[in-house]
């Protein structure tokens, strides 16, 4: 079996991440697997990207080419919105490999256009990362539910007419998924219900397999060295929070962190508690509310990740949408249990008061009380920490997930063929 993996990036976000470890998993166990991208990094020679001085400063301003319709809606609203309008033709690349079937994660960012997956050989499958395939081009729809219709009028552009870049754009991914060989799979049983009552995806094939994470690699580990390593206090407690762009990205729930904080603040002994947190290069505060905030930025190695979940005594998700959150999958396959709202997919991780703490969605109170619930007893910690790992063990290998994608893409190969015999015939 020959499968090409498209995505964006090679490594850098969490479809990104997602992808390569899938890649690397089919790998080893002896599928022939490469991945395609926009914008590669690393060495591997089995992810392809663009050749040349040109084609990589291509890629660069492709994002900017992709999102310029948007410049229209100038009071829109700031979480991610996509297009994939912007013509690329990658067919040489994908041709050159052969592959018997083609994996879509993020293809944005102006690296796939719609118009371009109709003419992908062979049958796909698409992992919804998010929720842009069954909308007009939000990737987060929070509280709208209008893709359950056609979309229009959207308010995150701040549209004020029906036939606006969002109807377009549900329209032309009507056009694209009509007819086409595609298995969609969801990475949370949310995810999964929420695309079926789309009206883009409701006719369609729809599978939930969890994003993997490699349990050999994320383990528990030396809280003392890991704070060595990171120059971080030995005594006191660690609170971490990590989020990409969080201080841009409203949905990603920092200031709704800040105002739980800020409601405890005045019962901590602040000596005793670190606030850490990653993912912006942007936030530069060394505090809040008087408690010590430690900042690493964007983190670029998995070594270094590893080093901040054992650190930590426990992780804070606020987050107001999540598919599947992979810092929630890291940090409880090292052992460090978790505070997050009861949003998405996060349930298919989190148990409440089993292996980490639940709080109704965007109530700063209710996070406040989760946060005080984790720094009270050292011992309930530990116990969370222990089944957090043993969820993750049980549940979400990166081997396990990895077959489970075999078997989809052998059913999917086996059924194309299947189509094609009898329309030959």
């Amino acid at each position: 079996m020959k499968c090409l993996l498209l995505s964006t990036f090679e490594q850098q976000g969490g479809a990104a991440r997602s992808a390569y470890r899938l890649y690397r998993s089919l790998s080893k166990m002896g599928v022939d697997s490469r991945m395609l991208v926009q914008y590669k990094k690393s060495a591997d020679p089995q992810v392809f990207g663009p050749k040349g001085l040109l084609e990589r400063m291509g890629a660069e301003i492709r994002p900017y080419l992709d999102a310029l319709p948007l410049l229209c809606y100038r009071s829109r609203l700031s979480p991610p919105w996509s297009l994939a309008w912007l013509p690329n033709d990658i067919s040489h690349d994908v041709a050159s490999f052969a592959p018997d079937l083609i994996h879509l994660h993020g293809v944005g960012h102006g690296f796939l256009p719609l118009a371009s997956i109709k003419n992908l050989p062979g049958p796909l499958v698409c992992t919804l990362h998010d929720s842009w395939a069954f909308t007009g081009g939000c990737h987060l729809p929070g509280d709208c539910e209008l893709f359950h219709a056609n979309c229009g009028r959207c308010p995150q552009l701040n549209a004020r007419h029906e036939f606006d870049l969002s109807r377009w754009g549900w329209h032309r991914k009507a056009k694209c998924w009509s007819g086409l060989d595609v298995t969609f799979v969801a990475p949370s049983r949310w995810m999964a219900q929420c695309a079926r009552s789309s009206s883009l995806l409701d006719s369609m094939p729809i599978e939930v397999i969890p994003n993997g994470i490699d349990t050999l690699r994320f383990v528990p580990g030396d809280r003392a060295i890991a704070r060595a390593t990171l120059g971080l206090p030995q005594k006191g407690l660690v609170l971490l929070y990590g989020a990409s762009s969080f201080t841009l990205d409203q949905n990603k729930g920092f200031a709704i962190l800040k105002s739980s904080l800020s409601l405890i603040a005045g019962s901590l002994n602040k000596k005793d508690l670190t606030v850490v947190v990653f993912g912006d290069i942007k936030y530069k505060e060394t505090e809040i509310e008087g408690i010590p905030v430690r900042s690493y930025g964007f983190i670029a190695t998995d070594e270094k990740l590893i080093s901040l979940y054992r650190a930590a005594d426990f992780f804070v998700l606020p987050s107001l949408q999540e598919s599947l959150s992979y810092t929630v999958m890291e940090t409880m396959a090292c052992g460090t249990p978790c505070v997050a709202f009861d949003v998405g997919g996060v349930g298919d991780l989190v148990s409440h008061c089993e292996n980490g703490y639940f709080a109704k969605a965007g109530n700063e109170h209710e996070l406040a009380e989760g946060i005080t619930w984790m720094l009270a007893d050292d011992d309930r910690r530990a116990k969370l920490g222990q089944q957090a790992r043993k969820t993750i063990e049980d549940g979400f290998s990166l081997a396990g997930v990895a077959e489970r994608h075999i078997a989809l893409y052998n059913s999917v190969i086996d059924n194309s063929r299947k189509t094609a015999g009898r329309v030959m015939a």
